[in-house]
């Protein structure tokens, strides 16, 4: 395989598996997004930590708890999704939320999120997530 083919296809199969994902938590299921699209051995990576969740989770078990628990303790009253843009084994999506967290320092303050997560894909899978956005905003 040429190196164009070899870029070609790893853009494809990010941009296929981006869109997926894309569409999925645009449908307000990000816990499928884990279970259908995420390698067992998945990293992610926060920009920042505010103590309620570590800043590095590996292994799925570990990511969809942590997916779980924003769910849980976030009432979420508009999302947004934008993308995916692709680059070869990478793809980004912005996400926008409005929402109300439940618990922690600011439980029943209403405010809206502007985030942008880098995925990289290997093997059809997404291996590592890292997120991107201003706490200090």
């Amino acid at each position: 395989m040429t190196e164009t083919a070899t870029t070609e296809q790893l853009k494809s199969d990010s941009m296929k598996v981006g869109k997926e994902l894309a569409d999925l938590c645009r449908e307000g299921k990000p816990i499928e997004a884990v279970d259908r699209l995420y390698s067992p051995s998945i990293v992610s990576i926060e920009a920042e930590s505010d103590g309620t969740i570590p800043r590095r989770t590996e292994g799925i078990a570990a990511v969809r708890g942590k997916t779980e628990w924003w769910l849980k303790n976030h009432e979420t009253h508009a999302a947004e999704v934008e993308g995916p843009w692709p680059h070869g084994d990478r793809f980004i999506v912005r996400f926008k939320f409005d929402v109300t967290p439940k618990t922690g320092p600011m439980a029943g303050q209403r405010m809206k999120l502007d985030e942008t997560a880098l995925y990289t894909v290997d093997k059809g899978k997404v291996v590592q997530e890292e997120f991107f956005y201003n706490m200090g905003m």
